[in-house]
């Protein structure tokens, strides 16, 4: 099984960035502490603070699911949205904070009607849930 996890702006500061929120693992300890789990997955992960960068990496991906933690771009980016929409493979929303009890304009992300399943508020654990719940769903297929 082959999953990208796709992280998007200021991910790349996870461990540093506000660690009250996002706590301090890094995400080359969470990738570690995911492939320790579930060995048998290919992980495939990218990072980027561009929009386009992202969508590009949706529309190019050619494996089983996608683990999506947009940040900023969850609640602003109608594109993002739209590539997730036509996805041909399942797309898990991940984050990290519980965005319902952030700031009003964190409240709402508009990625989660259009993504098979979303994990919110369970800290970098929810990575690894993501996963599980790819492969739960490719079982079942």
């Amino acid at each position: 099984m082959r999953i990208l996890i796709l992280n998007g702006p200021n991910l790349n500061r996870l461990g540093l960035r506000k660690p009250e929120l996002y706590g301090t693992k890094t995400m080359a300890q969470i990738l570690l502490d995911i492939q320790r789990a579930l060995p048998e997955v290919h992980l495939v992960y990218f990072q980027s603070n561009h929009e386009g960068d992202l969508i590009d990496q949706i529309q190019a991906f050619d494996g089983d699911g996608i683990v999506l933690n947009a940040g900023g771009y969850s609640h602003t980016s109608v594109a993002l949205r739209d590539a997730v929409e036509e996805c041909e493979v399942p797309v898990v929303e991940v984050h990290i904070s519980d965005i319902k009890a952030r700031e009003p304009f964190r409240q709402n992300s508009l990625l989660t009607e259009v993504c098979a399943y979303s994990i919110i508020g369970k800290g970098t654990k929810g990575y690894e849930e993501a996963v599980q719940h790819l492969i739960a769903a490719n079982i079942h297929d």
